[in-house]
């Protein structure tokens, strides 16, 4: 593995990693019931624990293929083989994968055969004779301590390598392993873009956002900030490693069903005219009362113009975008040309977009769920029909249109929290991108619902705070929420999973007062 990653970062190619590539390949393997667990076990934590895992079965099977090897070299080397093999065709079956990402794990899988060879050889036994006694009376040679055909089991020094030659040859292939690794790694960060990033200047906007209006921000303490911070904006995609793309090399490609197909730099996007809005993005993956969800300010170029200046023909129904490591997601067309702001975006509350959120540029379309609308590191623009070309969720059984259902939580108080009696805050945040939230209603044990106070909003793209004020009487209580939108659309008291397009029904905590 040490080795393989050397490669791999002496290629340049950190997705070629064995481990990478393999988890990359479980990921893409994954059912939609186990991906819904692990995200909402995992949170953004979900890569990590993936790899732990490949890591926790890589250091289980080791010790067997070494037992093996030791009990018959042949079958160790077929065992590592087979671990060469598997690499090798998740990496070429990566959507972005040439010829050399084989390189890492056939390398890596030669390294293990040749650190095998060498130490199997010092950890066998080999019986030897005894030494004889000649019994005097008989003329018969006896091995001591044994019968006439009999062998002690006792390797002599002679036979073997010496306990020190095998410390030491094991030393060296840990040695070999850990200086490999660390300096694949190493080399690997060679493309890291943080200092590119850092050097890019956003133009100001030629339509900034409209001002946030007072009280947006409901005050009240534990409430969820109305513009979420940069560090806290939730994550989720399949990336096992965060794509590397330097904007001086970047280039969209917008092509398909087009009369004229267009190719952009990022020097020709920077100069185009932005504009800067606060929208929502969420996830599809969000449970009910989940937090996979955000609000932020993008500053990027409006879609649609771009679009018909190309001249889209006529049939189309889809924009079918591809990211830098080949991630396909799929945009209803008549959602990015039916007048809202979808973007291509470049700039994330005022600095440019972060490495992990897609710089140089992402998607960002108000109104659709984050898989349909919202590709990180995107690189091509295919106009075309879904008819013709599904993306890597549709394949899996999503939904190829997936607007945002209307959603709300509470997030004060939180679950089994314990309160005093008498006046209590209660408050939370709903959303509809594209629609707005129209009322928000609460209550308590099943109880009449009550109007909440709604804080105001700077558009129908934003999430919408709400608060009320609740005299607590002791005792346990569940309180509820929900939500309607401004086409009169109420939630749903009943819960539906995410998959295939997103989870429906009333959240609700429980609370205990004294």
């Amino acid at each position: 593995m040490g080795v393989a990653e050397l490669a791999a970062g002496a290629l340049g190619r950190a997705s070629s990693s064995p481990l990478l590539a393999v988890g990359a390949g479980f990921i893409d393997l994954t059912p939609a019931w186990l991906k819904e667990f692990a995200v909402r076990r995992f949170g953004s934590n979900d890569k990590t624990v993936l790899l732990i895992g490949l890591g926790t079965g890589i250091a289980v099977a080791a010790p067997a293929i070494g037992l093996l090897g030791r009990h018959r070299l042949a079958w160790g080397l077929i065992g590592l083989a087979a671990f060469g093999v598997v690499g090798v065709v998740a990496a070429l079956t990566r959507p972005v994968a040439e010829p050399l990402d084989a390189v890492p794990a056939a390398v890596g899988a030669l390294a293990g055969m040749a650190a095998l060879t060498l130490l199997t050889p010092g950890t066998r036994r080999r019986p030897t004779p005894a030494p004889v006694s000649r019994d005097a009376a008989h003329g018969t040679a006896t091995p001591a301590g044994g019968d006439a055909t009999g062998a002690t089991g006792v390797p002599a020094a002679g036979a073997e390598i010496g306990r020190r030659r095998v410390l030491l040859t094991g030393a060296g292939v840990i040695g070999v392993a850990a200086v490999s690794g660390v300096s694949g790694r190493a080399l690997v960060r060679r493309g890291d873009v943080s200092s590119a990033r850092a050097d890019v200047r956003l133009p100001r906007p030629a339509v900034p956002a409209p001002p946030v209006p007072a009280g947006a921000q409901v005050r009240v303490p534990g409430m969820t900030p109305f513009r979420t911070s940069t560090s806290d904006f939730y994550r989720v995609d399949t990336a096992l490693v965060l794509p590397q793309v330097d904007p001086r090399d970047w280039t969209l490609r917008i092509h398909g069903m087009l009369a004229r197909p267009v190719e952009l730099t990022f020097d020709d996007l920077l100069r185009l005219a932005l504009i800067e809005r606060d929208i929502t993005v969420s996830c599809v993956s969000n449970q009910v009362g989940g937090d996979l969800a955000g609000n932020a300010r993008w500053l990027g170029a409006p879609l649609a113009p771009l679009l018909r200046r190309a001249g889209v023909r006529p049939g189309a129904d889809q924009i079918l975008s591809r990211s830098s490591d080949g991630m396909a997601l799929s945009t209803p067309l008549e959602t990015v040309l039916d007048g809202r702001d979808a973007l291509l975006a470049v700039g994330m509350n005022g600095e440019p977009l972060p490495i992990a959120h897609g710089f140089p540029a992402r998607m960002v379309v108000p109104g659709l769920y984050g898989y349909v609308s919202a590709t990180k590191w995107v690189v091509d623009l295919k106009i075309t029909r879904f008819a013709t070309d599904q993306a890597y969720w549709t394949k899996r059984g999503y939904a190829e249109r997936a607007p945002v259902k209307t959603f709300s939580r509470i997030d004060v108080p939180k679950p089994f929290a314990r309160l005093r009696a008498g006046p209590v805050a209660v408050a939370g945040t709903a959303w509809a991108q594209h629609r707005g939230i129209d009322a928000v209603e609460w209550q308590v044990d099943g109880g009449p619902w009550r109007p909440a106070r709604l804080a105001p909003a700077p558009g129908i793209d934003t999430w919408r705070q709400w608060v009320a004020e609740w005299d607590a009487a002791p005792g346990s209580h569940t309180l509820r929420v929900r939500a309607t939108d401004r086409t009169g659309t109420t939630q749903p008291e009943r819960r539906s999973p995410p998959f295939p397009d997103g989870a429906t029904g009333w959240h609700s905590v429980v609370v205990t007062v004294t």
